[in-house]
């Protein structure tokens, strides 16, 4: 997380950023763009309401698998390209399904931002693949007359997607080798600076949606160590990232949201921390936040919040509100259940400018 509320003394520095917060040692770079954030504290109760893990952006409560984020910004605002997907995951294989929405829904998953989107020629050439779609198409038609199900609407519509997609001149914008060398070094050669250098192109492209995964965070031991590495290299690439977007004139327009499953013990365990689902922080950039504010408090140890506490539900319908979705209309199911983004929470409308 860029904002870290440690109560060991050892793990502070001096103030941080014009906007004059304190920030964990590994916040060197990401505490400098602090004067562009709204660090949300949030109360996880994750245990009490049994939300499921990723239950911040993409929200599981019980068996009932709700839509995430993705889907329901595309149900309500449409598709955000004509030909490139409108929510993109990077940096791990997406099991966010597409909800009771139709598969085109569905996220695109980008394994490795190096290789982009794979497999988009083919072996055999545009004659042979247009004759074997031609056929395909013909075998669906047959199909399609006995069984006129949504679901196999769905998949059909799926393939004529993937078609269209990879028959475009817009597959450049997930190739990251395009990008200037100086650009690409600031990033840095993880994995993680290069699934935020790609998330930037796929914004300024006309992708909608787009969640880069870094893991490493389940810090149990040797935690000095190993925070130093991968806060480390979370706080250089966010704050490229930032400084990246607005250069470009996108961060005004674009909500860039820093989220976690839950956060960690203020003691030290073992030389790491446990699980601590009671308060964790959030950070949200651009989209018309304000900047250097900090909504909600945590008590002096961290251990549970202390004033204005926000819901994971709340923080969902935040970023939704942001994204400009009636967070207060039903999306009704296939089971006729209404559902509505956050599950009824309230947005911090609070937290913009």
């Amino acid at each position: 997380m860029l904002a870290a509320f440690q109560p060991a003394a050892q793990l502070h520095e001096d103030p941080v950023g014009t906007a004059g917060h304190v920030f964990c040692r590994q916040a060197r770079q990401g505490g400098g763009a602090a004067h562009q954030c709204v660090q949300v504290e949030a109360r996880g109760r994750c245990l009490e309401r049994r939300i499921r893990r990723r239950q911040v952006i993409n929200f599981r409560q019980g068996l009932v698998a709700f839509a995430a984020l993705f889907q329901s910004t595309q149900h309500f605002l449409g598709a955000s390209h004509k030909t490139l997907p409108s929510s993109v995951t990077v940096n791990r294989s997406s099991n966010h399904g597409n909800g009771w929405f139709p598969a085109a829904y569905s996220p695109l998953p980008i394994l490795n931002p190096v290789d982009g989107l794979m497999d988009t020629k083919s072996p055999v050439g545009e004659a042979t693949v247009a004759k074997r779609s031609g056929l395909l198409a013909q075998l669906d038609a047959g199909f399609g007359g006995k069984a006129s199900d949504e679901s196999v609407k769905a998949y059909n519509e799926f393939y004529e997607t993937t078609f269209q997609l990879m028959k475009s001149t817009d597959l450049k914008a997930f190739d990251i080798s395009a990008e200037p060398a100086e650009t690409k070094a600031r990033y840095g050669k993880s994995k993680f600076g290069q699934g935020c250098l790609l998330a930037r192109r796929l914004i300024e492209n006309g992708v909608r949606f787009v969640e880069v995964a870094i893991g490493g965070w389940d810090m149990h031991a040797t935690l000095d160590n190993r925070m130093e590495e991968v806060g480390g290299d979370f706080d250089r690439v966010y704050a490229t990232l930032i400084q990246d977007l607005e250069s470009k004139g996108l961060l005004d327009s674009t909500l860039v949201v820093v989220a976690t499953e839950f956060g960690r013990k203020p003691d030290f365990s073992g030389g790491g921390r446990g699980h601590h689902p009671l308060v964790f922080s959030s950070v949200l950039a651009g989209g018309g936040v304000k900047r250097g504010y900090v909504h909600g408090a945590s008590d002096a140890k961290g251990y549970a919040p202390e004033a204005d506490g926000v819901s994971p539900g709340s923080l969902h319908a935040t970023i939704a509100h942001a994204a400009g979705l009636p967070v207060q209309t039903d999306i009704i199911t296939p089971a006729g259940r209404p559902m509505q983004v956050g599950n009824k929470a309230a947005p911090q409308k609070g937290v913009f400018a």
